[in-house]
């Protein structure tokens, strides 16, 4: 070897060495380091509450590869009471059929105590073991002896019975995470899919093959384990950001799907690796397809009622009130039944899939035409469509396509309407089962129009500064049904309250409420309101009366996740003001248009005018995408932060 090149190894190994020791070392269970006892907060992130310090996961396959076994071990910082809810633990797992179940959990809380370390085991008859529902189950304990300064850790075994039921990792969490490794060991004969949802470098990250065998058919078969393992470190926490989807879409972490089965001897299967496979998966699941055709007692008077009815729009109108009132949701949510739609209909109660199953069963004894669909809900997470997986759902709910509008019925929220796609499944994917042809179709789940509100003032100002006039509001979508649902809620006293309130203490004399159930809600407002200021010389106008455009959410300057408005939206808001001859207009906001973003997703028209003792105010506001991709961010926090300074600017009125 040539000494140049010498000296480029001896450089490059110097190098990695130096990566390699900047990582921190996993300390083995029980064994602590007196500088983490001591610390008193995060090195990077300084306002955390709690610090995970190490977290390792282990997966490998058992002897047979027809099991899964995963060892995690966990250390956690509190730092302050802030911190203490970390020592609440629960793990949840999938007990149906036995498939996964916990075991070895070790637990301890350190102290330091006059410079002493104190370390308390938590007693295993405190670790219980309870169940969800039918098919899930979790392991509940809290520490013991937890304080400001404490570091807690424990470690488990989680087993799976199935080769299918890869774990995922995630290498964020809620608070800081120090060090994240995991480990995987899998044999070559599984093909699983993985997806690295990541945005910062692994600090440490390597493959290996070790070669070995199996017996099948009293026959010898070799193959490789493949052994990886994946480090993150100095993982800031998630915080919740305003309009921000899924929390769990957003953090960092890696998950997997079986897509594939090599040959071993004789022995292949193909996984559901495609939509196809994963709607034959349920339409021969009895808790789904199983209940498609089932019966239900005493469900005649709600058919025969339907089938009064001429048009399948009314039929839909009447079985989905029907449905939404009978029924009570327990607040579970599955894509497939529980106890099965007949006993969930007796009982007048169940979990998501069995109350939109059972409006299902209703819409075609009607004669409407009616599919089920397997949805995900924004805090379960967006499905991916690439990602052919059952466990991205937690939704059934009822598809209906019809010839100028397609329907996705979701009776188990007692705020949803029947003629929009709930808020809360907007910018996603549903996949949906047609039982007779056996076919299926993915649809993407998005409000095709935008949302309006437009807001129409017309006022007078009298010389004693109270303002007094009327105000009508028209509101289509989701913003009539968030109205009519607080009017319905509450009731009418609690509405106007809601309003007044909202509306700098404006004091409401009449309301109207037209159109309800229609397309457009229409709200017509009496109002009064004193102006003048604490030395009766000057009058204080705010112009953005009666909007939902009060307070900026978006307050930080920087942000890690994309905003997700859920439709597109339109405001419009004009006003008239007629002033008393005996003030002049010292102030007003200044005109102003922006549209300048540069993916045209977020626009703004602000136009003043007055002439004599006439003001007149006009506000364009347009969302005009649903998504907004947080590269454009720092854009739309200086839009967000002139749109709203704009919008709460006063019109400010001096007496001559």
């Amino acid at each position: 070897m040539n000494k140049p090149f010498a000296l480029l190894i001896l450089c490059i190994f110097h190098l990695s060495v130096n990566a390699q020791t900047s990582v921190p070392k996993v300390q083995a269970y029980g064994k602590i380091n007196m500088a983490d006892l001591e610390m008193m907060s995060c090195d990077f992130e300084k306002d955390a509450n709690a610090e995970v310090l190490q977290e390792k996961g282990t997966v490998y396959f058992g002897p047979n590869l027809s099991t899964i076994t995963e060892e995690i071990y966990k250390r956690i910082k509190i730092f302050n009471n802030g911190g203490k809810n970390e020592a609440n633990i629960n793990i949840e797992y999938f007990s149906g059929d036995h498939l996964e179940y916990i075991t070895g959990i070790q637990a301890e809380t350190i102290n330091l105590v006059n410079g002493k370390i104190e370390i308390t085991k938590l007693d295993k008859s405190l670790i219980y073991n309870k169940p969800i529902d039918k098919y899930h189950s979790e392991v509940a304990f809290s520490f013991p002896n937890v304080a400001s300064g404490s570091i807690i850790e424990y470690k488990y075994k989680w087993n799976s019975n199935t080769f299918v039921n890869f774990p995922n990792w995630y290498f964020q969490e809620n608070i800081p995470v120090r060090y994240s490794e995991f480990n995987t060991s899998i044999p070559d004969v599984f093909y699983f899919r993985s997806i690295n949802h990541v945005n910062q470098p692994f600090a440490k990250e390597f493959s290996s093959k070790d070669a070995t065998s199996t017996s099948f058919a009293g026959n010898t078969v070799p193959y490789n384990f493949v052994t990886e393992q994946k480090v993150m470190v100095n993982v800031n926490s998630l915080t919740n950001e305003p309009y921000m989807s899924s929390y769990y879409d957003n953090l960092q972490a890696v998950r997997f799907q079986l897509v594939s089965i090599k040959s071993v001897g004789s022995y292949e299967r193909i996984f559901s690796d495609t939509w196809a496979k994963v709607a034959g998966v349920l339409r021969d699941d009895k808790e789904f397809g199983g209940q498609l055709k089932a019966r239900l007692n005493n469900d005649e008077a709600i058919v025969n009622k339907a089938m009064s009815f001429k048009t399948d729009r009314e039929k839909i109108a009447y079985i989905f009130n029907e449905v939404k009132s009978e029924m009570t949701w327990d607040g579970t949510d599955e894509w497939r039944t529980n106890d099965g739609v007949y006993e969930s209909w007796q009982r007048k109660t169940g979990n998501s899939a069995e109350i939109n199953l059972i409006l299902y069963h209703f819409l075609q004894q009607a004669g409407v035409t009616a599919y089920p669909m397997i949805v995900s809900t924004r805090d379960h997470g967006k499905v991916d469509r690439y990602f052919t997986s059952l466990v991205q759902f937690n939704r059934t709910v009822v598809f209906i396509i019809d010839s100028s509008k397609n329907y996705v019925l979701d009776a188990a929220e007692k705020n949803n309407s029947w003629y929009e796609i709930p808020e809360n499944l907007l910018n996603s994917w549903g996949l949906y089962i047609n039982n007779v042809s056996n076919s299926y179709k993915l649809i993407e789940l998005k409000k095709s129009t935008p949302v309006s509100q437009s807001i129409s003032v017309d006022a007078d100002i009298n010389s004693s500064g109270t303002l007094q006039g009327t105000a009508v509001i028209t509101s289509d979508g989701y913003n009539k049904l968030d109205a009519v649902n607080l009017y319905k809620s509450g009731g009418e006293k609690n509405y106007i309250n809601y309003l007044e309130n909202t509306n700098s203490n404006l004091k409401i004399t009449a309301l109207d409420f037209e159109n309800t159930d229609t397309s457009q809600l229409i709200q017509k407002i009496h109002f009064n309101s004193n102006l003048t200021g604490p030395d009766d010389k000057y009058i204080y106008l705010k112009t953005n009366l009666f909007s939902n455009l009060k307070n900026n959410p978006f307050l930080s300057e920087n942000r890690t996740t994309d905003i997700d408005f859920g439709y597109c939206k339109n405001y419009n808001i004009t006003a008239v003001y007629r002033i008393p001859r005996e003030y002049e207009i010292v102030s007003s906001p200044t005109n102003i248009s922006m549209d300048d973003i540069p993916d045209q997703s977020v626009s703004l028209k602000y136009d003043v005018t007055t002439t004599g003792s006439i003001i007149k105010v006009n506000y364009s506001i347009h969302i005009n995408k649903p998504e907004l991709s947080n590269d454009y961010y720092p854009a739309y926090y200086k839009f967000f932060k002139k749109m709203y300074e704009m919008l709460n600017e006063q019109v400010v009125l001096k007496k001559l």
